[in-house]
C-alpha cells in the first residue's frame, strides 16, 4: 500500500495545503518518511489523516466558484467500529460546505472494504447538499464495497454503483468530471427501491 499515491494530475492547479479554505491548509507532507499506517501497512505520505485510523483521504480539487470538491480515499471504511463517516462529515465535508461547496465526488478505487452501521450521517449529508441543489457521488468502487454500502441503504442518499463504477476520470480536467457526472445524473430516471 505504501506505493499507492493519491492522484497528482491536478496538483499544479490545486493544493489543499496551500488553500486557506481547505481543512488541510498548512499540512506538510514528506516524500520520504512513511509514518501513517492502515493496520500494519504503511501508506504513502501524501495521504491525509482526517480522524479515522483505517481510512485516509486526499482532497484532490476544490472549486469554490463552481461549488464542488473531489476527494480520493484509501483504506477500510468502517462505520460499524470507527464511525468513519462521522469523521469525514464533521472534519472535512462540513468545513467545505461552510465555504459553499455543495457537490462532492468521492473516488472509491482504493477503498478495500466497507462496514456499515446506520445511515444517519449519509441522510444528513444528502439533506445538507440537496438544500443547495447539490449531490454526493461515489465513483469506481469495488463490487463487494458497493454491495455492503447498498445493504446499509446508502444508495438512497448517495449516487453510487452502476454507471458510476466505470468513470474514466484520470487525465480529465476536474470540471469535465463534474460535467460528466451531472450529465449522467440528469439522464437517469429517479426511482425508489423497496
Amino acid at each position: 500500500m505504501h506505493d499507492i499515491e493519491p492522484y497528482y494530475g491536478w496538483r499544479e492547479r490545486y493544493d489543499p495545503s496551500e488553500d486557506e479554505d481547505s481543512p488541510f491548509f498548512g499540512r506538510e507532507h514528506s516524500e520520504f518518511m512513511f509514518t501513517e499506517k492502515i493496520y500494519n501497512y504503511y501508506i504513502h505520505p501524501q495521504w491525509d489523516y482526517f480522524g479515522s485510523d483505517t481510512l485516509y483521504m486526499k482532497l484532490l480539487f476544490a472549486d469554490y466558484d463552481d461549488r464542488y470538491a473531489i476527494i480520493e480515499l484509501i483504506g477500510e471504511w468502517n462505520d460499524c467500529l470507527h464511525n468513519d463517516v462521522m469523521f469525514l462529515k464533521r472534519n472535512v465535508i462540513d468545513p467545505l460546505m461552510k465555504k459553499d461547496i455543495n457537490r462532492f465526488v468521492i473516488i472509491m478505487e482504493n477503498v478495500l472494504n466497507f462496514h456499515g452501521d446506520d445511515d444517519c450521517y449519509y441522510e444528513e449529508w444528502a439533506e445538507d447538499v440537496s438544500d443547495e441543489r447539490g449531490w454526493v457521488c461515489c465513483i469506481n468502487m469495488h463490487e463487494h464495497v458497493k454491495v455492503e454500502m447498498e445493504s446499509t441503504g446508502i444508495q438512497y442518499y448517495v449516487n453510487l454503483g452502476g454507471v458510476y463504477d466505470h468513470i474514466a476520470w484520470r487525465g480529465k480536467e476536474a470540471h469535465l468530471l463534474i460535467y460528466q457526472l451531472e450529465n449522467v445524473m440528469n439522464a437517469q430516471v429517479k426511482q425508489l427501491r423497496y
